[in-house]
């Protein structure tokens, strides 16, 4: 479970997508991953406080539509359900661009849907065969991020066979925010995405021996590890490679080749992969458990509840390779509109999914202090300041957003995919309120 919550946070928009808020932000992006990076802390303390005092209740989806009602459960299942869709087919693409560094003549849509037909029969088979390949790939990615964090520091100090800048670059370049302090909220904005995938492990843990044991663990380990993975890191990146050198697209490479470290484009590229080919097998799992989820509700259709010998809900995991598939080929047919639209709206519907989260913890905590037979023995911090907090600040993102030109586009894809999941509520409301016809007898005809 610890693995699988530390896989969930370290993904491929860590070591490839981190390079855009350095661009924009500078030195300074350090700033940007902190504050994200503090938002989601906060939310995993808020899953792991709710998950130990409730059980039996189930993921986080449960616990918003426990705490805030139906309306609210019904939008949490399904964003995040489309937010992990289009994550596997996003990361399908990507997996057969990075094979494309060791095989150049393999057509991408022969890696991308070989990739995801893979990790499909990986998720078909049982959950432990899930759970074996998450840790595997977890356990690469996070091997990665504490070597790089070892050299990088050795390097940074000085103790290093070849002349280091030391922390010249953190200054050098125009300061340490060289286009303001405006650019720094944009990357905390764009960083909220980066970080998504740590609440994975509530919905895991419903398949854990001791669910709330595996929670409580797997929550801590992250609070520790996701500054030092995140902020650490990019705190090196900026330290070793300068800002607005065009190497920093590739901000792990680049930074190992200033090292002299040989092989460096090799072996990230293998890394990458393996974040990549994680973040797949993580979402073709969460979108069939949430999936699942709502069946139990009457949030999905009970069809989907159907499952193997070995506990696999087949038909929620097939329909969410389904969309995959189609993101796949939207990405070919229609790369700017539907598929633009896709990747605009899903890193804005996951800070709802956070947001509601946090309100879900506020209004549960407050039953939970009032009802004196459940006990708190994972606390949220400085409650309900901090609750508060975190709410107010990822409202304050959301805002933000419409204010900055680059954010702008993927505030108003996300609004319009939350309507269109409100207005598929509305008519499940509808047509449970529908009375059911009454068949009456012709004429004549005698009951």
């Amino acid at each position: 479970m610890t693995m699988i919550a530390l896989g969930g946070v370290i993904g491929a928009g860590l070591f490839v997508g981190s390079s855009v808020v350095i661009k924009a932000a500078g030195p300074a992006a350090v700033i940007s991953f902190l504050i994200t990076g503090l938002l989601v802390v906060l939310v995993m303390k808020m899953l792991g406080e709710m998950a130990v005092a409730l059980p039996g209740v189930g993921s986080f989806y449960e616990f918003i539509r426990f705490a805030v009602g139906d309306m609210a459960g019904f939008l949490t299942g399904w964003m995040y359900w489309y937010f992990w869709v289009i994550v596997i087919g996003i990361e399908a693409i990507a997996g057969a661009q990075l094979l494309r560094f060791w095989l150049p003549d393999l057509p991408l849509w022969i890696g991308s849907l070989s990739i995801m037909a893979l990790l499909t029969l990986c998720n078909l088979m049982s959950v432990r065969t899930y759970g074996e390949a998450e840790f595997w790939f977890a356990s690469v990615k996070v091997a990665a991020i504490v070597v790089f964090l070892f050299l990088g520091f050795l390097f940074t100090i000085g103790l290093w066979p070849i002349a280091t800048p030391g922390l010249h670059n953190l200054v050098a370049f125009g300061g340490f925010a060289p286009n303001g302090y405006l650019p720094v909220l944009t990357g905390a904005v764009a960083a909220t995405g980066f970080y998504f995938g740590a609440e994975l492990v509530t919905v895991a843990a419903a398949e854990a021996a001791e669910p709330a044991k595996a929670i409580a663990n797997a929550t801590n380990s992250v609070i520790a590890r996701v500054l030092i993975f995140y902020v650490g890191s990019i705190l090196l990146i900026v330290a070793i490679v300068p800002w607005n050198r065009a190497e920093i697209t590739t901000p792990y490479v680049s930074a190992l080749k200033m090292m002299g470290v040989p092989a460096a484009a090799q072996i990230m590229n293998a890394v990458i992969l393996t974040a990549v080919l994680s973040a797949l097998n993580s979402g073709l799992y969460a979108s069939s458990r949430i999936l699942f989820a709502l069946t139990k509700t009457g949030d999905a259709p009970s069809t989907l509840a159907r499952v193997s010998r070995n506990g696999v809900p087949v038909r929620a995991i097939l329909l969410g390779t389904v969309f995959g598939y189609g993101a796949i080929l939207m990405s070919y047919i229609s790369p700017d509109r539907v598929f633009a639209f896709l990747v605009n709206s899903y890193g804005t519907v996951a800070l709802f999914v956070y947001l509601l989260i946090a309100v879900a913890h506020l209004r549960l905590r407050g039953r939970l202090e009032r009802d004196k037979s459940h006990v708190l023995n994972a606390k949220m911090w400085g409650y309900p300041y901090l609750t508060y907090g975190a709410i107010i600040a990822m409202l304050t993102i959301l805002t933000g957003m419409a204010f900055i030109p680059d954010q702008c586009l993927p505030l108003i894809m996300g609004v319009a995919s939350l309507a269109a999941i409100a207005l598929g509520y509305a008519v499940k409301r509808l047509s449970l309120s529908r009375p059911a016809a009454r068949l009456t007898p012709p004429a004549g005809s005698h009951p």
